[in-house]
């Protein structure tokens, strides 16, 4: 990105005012505490270190993992210490949280190149510092473990029973649950016991399903080293009409912007439900919550205002300023929004000219640059009327797209009334 940090600027750090626990509570952040008075008074009282853990099972995060990633953001900003642990040994085990089956085993060499992927992510969003935010990877302590000395040391606190009690392991036992995967809630709890003695770490944040994980680590900490731990979880937050956040029917919105443009980041938010706006606001962005308030009341057209603050600063925090001045503008110059200008930022594809002058089936061009699924899928939306080229709506299958239709800015097509993207032929 070509101006920095997208928000750490030291011009732009707010004031806290209060204690951050309270602002959390107040946006919608905690889910589940440990012990709530004693993590209002530590936050209240000193600087703490705290840590969230993101295993490497994928290039990128996505917009899904942006909660406990703007929890960190909001605890960094009121002067705490967050330590960002890159799982680069945990993935190697893999995380039954949440899923129904195994998760694929990746090599090591993919393991570690996707943490590389993620650290500068979470980057834009903390500013590692080495002072105020630090990022470490786990597999610096967890793959040189001796694996007998490791079962001695920490395995015997842990109880089989307690452990088959909890959710993410409960859910599995029907499907089978393998024996590596046993061993996830061993190595979690085992990194907070490390970042206690390394650093001094004594809160873990992640989100709700890792409950148990992480209380597993409050508990060795307390059985090891006789000491006090705390922890913390968020809300898996879910979009009004039921869908995960971060995910579309074109796949997950991804914050690197190889896999996901800063246009179609914008989007995603500016296409949310009316009834999300406040909620989203408080989550995803670092608007004061006064102004919040005031935006939630608006109604009927008025609404796409506070949709456009929400696209605008979740789009500035993920790509920087610059990006998300020109997603705004192009989104602007697509819908019809005063000011909106840049529709040569609007996400493109080049098709080569030869195959524009022969004629393309819409079902085959849309889903060639990802307006659609499927050819079936924009083959059903032509016949609800809802696949357009230039604004204007095609009504046959048999209708070709050409070089006729390609203007001095390119081809617009348009899937429904908020997705969008330019055609340029070469």
């Amino acid at each position: 990105m070509a101006n920095g940090k997208s928000f750490f600027l030291l011009k732009e750090r707010a004031a806290v005012n209060g204690n951050v626990f309270d602002e959390l509570k107040a946006r919608g952040f905690i889910a589940q505490v440990s012990n709530e008075d004693a993590v209002r008074k530590m936050l209240g009282e000193r600087r703490v270190t705290f840590y969230i853990g993101y295993d490497c099972t994928a290039a990128s995060l996505h917009a899904g993992s942006l909660v406990p990633i703007m929890a960190m953001a909001h605890l960094r900003r009121a002067g705490h210490r967050a330590l960002a642990v890159i799982g680069g040994g945990t993935t190697m085990v893999g995380d039954p949280s949440g899923r129904t089956e195994m998760r694929p085993l990746l090599a090591e060499e993919t393991i570690r190149g996707f943490g590389v992927s993620i650290q500068a992510q979470l980057d834009r969003y903390l500013n590692f510092d080495g002072q105020g935010a630090i990022a470490v990877n786990n597999a610096d302590w967890l793959l040189p473990l001796n694996y007998v000395a490791f079962l001695r040391d920490v395995g015997r606190h842990f109880s089989v029973n307690r452990m088959l009690s909890a959710e993410a392991y409960r859910m599995r036992l029907e499907k089978g649950l393998s024996f590596i995967e046993f061993n996830y809630q061993l190595l979690q709890a085992y990194d907070f016991l490390h970042l206690f003695r390394t650093r001094r770490c004594t809160l873990q944040m992640g989100g709700d399903d890792q409950w148990g994980n992480i209380l597993a680590g409050v508990d060795l900490i307390r059985r090891v080293a006789g000491a006090e731990a705390e922890a913390m979880t968020f809300p898996l937050l879910t979009a009004a009409g039921g869908a995960k956040m971060g995910k579309t029917a074109q796949g997950a919105v991804w914050l690197d912007a190889a896999l996901c443009s800063p246009y179609d980041f914008y989007q995603y938010w500016v296409d949310c439900d009316d009834r999300d706006i406040g909620r989203f606001l408080r989550v995803y962005t670092f608007v004061p919550l006064d102004e919040i308030a005031r935006l939630e009341k608006l109604r009927d057209q008025e609404i796409n205002t506070a949709k456009r603050v929400l696209a605008y600063e979740a789009t500035r925090l993920a790509h920087g300023e610059a990006a998300a001045a020109e997603a705004r503008a192009a989104s602007g110059a697509a819908f019809g929004v005063a000011g909106g200008k840049d529709i040569q930022s609007l996400p493109t594809t080049s098709v080569p000219r030869d195959r524009l002058e022969a004629g393309i089936a819409p079902a085959e061009l849309f889903t060639d640059v990802g307006l659609t699924p499927s050819r079936g899928e924009a083959k059903r939306l032509i016949k609800q009327g809802g696949l357009y080229v230039n604004d204007e709506r095609i009504d046959t299958h048999e209708r070709l797209l050409t070089m006729e239709d390609v203007r001095p800015h390119g081809m617009l097509l348009k899937a429904g009334k908020k997705k969008i993207h330019r055609v340029i032929a070469k």
